[in-house]
């Protein structure tokens, strides 16, 4: 399966119909626990204008996975909300989509980091398999959180 990597920013949502189906469907087959709820094009369209774009995963021209990316200012990415279409799901569509995403955070020089408060076992267990490892930060005013990193440059 030949899937590629596509960003999904403001801009983009409002100019494809196709972009905006798309992922609609991925996030409307989503487990109601990964986005809360919350009815699909309100969730995404309320991470669009928190200045969040996404990235997808598109196999003959449709987006089948997508992940939610906020960019915090040390440059590194923060993942959430990781989703695949239901019928693309245990085909390794998520898994290419993490893999295009850690070769372009190599590229330019971005570590990834997931929150880890919220997430079930078994996605702590596969991010520790794909290379994610355990760290402590400080959030300000909340005090600290654990949350997983994937520095592709080998950093720690």
């Amino acid at each position: 399966m030949a899937v590629t990597l596509v960003y999904v920013d403001r801009s983009r949502w409002g100019q494809s119909a196709s972009i905006r189906q798309d992922l609609t469907r991925i996030y409307d087959d989503a487990f109601a626990e990964r986005i809360g709820g919350q009815a699909a094009a309100p969730f995404i369209e309320d991470h669009l204008a928190e200045k969040q774009f996404f990235a997808c995963a598109r196999f003959d021209a449709r987006l089948l996975g997508a992940v939610a990316i906020f960019e915090a200012d040390d440059r590194a990415w923060w993942l959430s909300e990781l989703c695949v279409r239901e019928s693309a799901r245990r085909r390794g569509v998520g898994s290419r989509l993490m893999a295009l995403l850690a070769e372009q955070a190599g590229e330019q020089k971005r570590t990834l980091r997931i929150d880890t408060a919220a997430l079930p076992l078994a996605d702590r267990i596969l991010l520790s398999r794909i290379g994610y490892r355990p760290r402590t930060g400080e959030t300000g005013e909340h005090g600290f959180h654990e949350y997983v990193e994937l520095d592709p440059q080998g950093n720690g």
